[in-house]
């Protein structure tokens, strides 16, 4: 079953006089459980695709469908409600809370959802050790380095156990044994709960465990395989 499919994909930024088409005509689809990596170049437009997909970023033309429902036609307070139900991000700038610490981070979403302060406390701390961060839980992200605020962000957007994670450059600022853990727990996710994870990356570690990946160039797909 196709839980995400997009039809004609474009995104066009002006820039001047000059057009840039950071997506041309893309059509794909996403089956539940994947466990997906796109790839190609900087300015490919990896991370376009990625926020279109979201609902972040408004397609130029074509249509993004969820679950058979076309995000495109949303108005922004639904499509707000929309995300926050079922869509997990990670983004490459961390996208932190400072006033927040570690711990209030990760539970910040579920707040939103409106679970229990029980069930927020529990999930959050489990999350905080599996990403190896127990004893920073009171930090504030300026308190902690770049790979400990990725690490957060993360363990944030895993917290509510959404359908779909759409992560950008996930594991940029990690070292080897923080990937590792990361992307077991990920994979753990995808297995047991056929969470949906959709990365863009340039981290061949993430391409590695990748159970499909797609290459785009130019706002095109170049290549779609199945590993």
């Amino acid at each position: 079953m196709n839980v995400i499919e997009t039809k004609n994909l474009k995104k066009i930024y002006s820039q001047g006089e000059i057009k840039v088409n950071a997506l041309n005509d893309v059509s794909i689809n996403f089956k539940q459980g994947e466990f997906t990596a796109i790839v190609g170049p900087s300015g490919s437009g990896k991370t376009t695709f990625l926020n279109t997909l979201g609902g972040l970023d408004k397609p130029t033309f074509g249509n993004v469908m969820i679950d058979n429902l076309d995000i495109t036609k949303l108005k922004a307070n639904k499509i707000i409600d929309f995300r926050l139900r079922n869509i997990g991000f990670v983004f490459q700038s961390y996208n932190l809370i400072p006033v927040l610490t570690a711990k209030e981070n990760i539970e910040f979403i579920m707040l939103m959802q409106g679970y229990s302060k029980e069930k927020r406390n529990k999930r959050a701390l489990e999350l905080l050790d599996a990403v190896g961060l127990s004893k920073e839980s009171k930090r504030r992200p300026g308190q902690l380095s770049g790979g400990q605020q990725q690490r957060v962000a993360v363990a944030r957007a895993l917290a509510s156990k959404p359908k779909f994670i759409l992560a950008d450059e996930p594991t940029a600022n990690l070292d080897s044994s923080s990937t590792k853990n990361l992307l077991d727990i990920m994979y753990d996710l995808n297995r047991k709960e056929k969470m949906t994870f959709i990365f863009s990356t340039h981290d061949q570690r993430v391409i590695d465990r990748a159970k499909r990946v797609i290459t785009l160039e130019d706002g095109k797909i170049l290549s779609d395989k199945i590993t």
